[in-house]
């Protein structure tokens, strides 16, 4: 990163635009979190879905600890992942099981979140401790 005249850092604007998208998911799903804990209508949901609140439970826990991570530099690849996976539930569950779903906003949520996986994909391989690919266009 260079640095200004000033002494501070500037970060390139791909990486402030990816800050500001994890920042708007983990806000949405912290409020998301915040709903499946609080009860309401996702009792409701819940109880439709015929698995027991158990399972709203366990999704308000993967939510707010995936938005958490999120905010976390080097957990912020497998967060979005993570919350990806959930979404693929979520939009399955909408589409197929509920009678009045609505899959526009999991869909929507599902979209970003991979998107945002895939920028952050060398967090997740350096966690795993996986070598990126090389770019060789030789061994083809």
């Amino acid at each position: 990163m260079s640095e200004g005249a000033s002494g501070t850092r500037s970060l390139p604007i791909g990486s402030i635009a990816l800050w500001i998208v994890r920042v708007a998911l983990a806000a949405e799903f912290l409020y998301s979190g915040y709903l499946l804990f609080a009860g309401g209508h996702t009792e409701q949901t819940f109880a439709e879905i015929g698995l027991g609140q158990w399972l709203r439970y366990v999704t308000g826990v993967l939510e707010v600890g995936g938005a958490v991570g999120l905010l976390i530099p080097r957990l912020g690849g497998p967060a979005a992942l993570l919350l990806a996976g959930i979404m693929v539930g979520a939009s399955v569950t909408e589409l197929f099981i509920l009678t009045d779903g609505g899959p526009v906003l999991p869909l929507l949520l599902l979209i970003a979140c991979a998107t945002l996986a895939w920028f952050l994909q060398d967090q997740t391989r350096a966690l795993l401790g996986i070598e990126p690919p090389l770019d060789d266009d030789e061994d083809y």
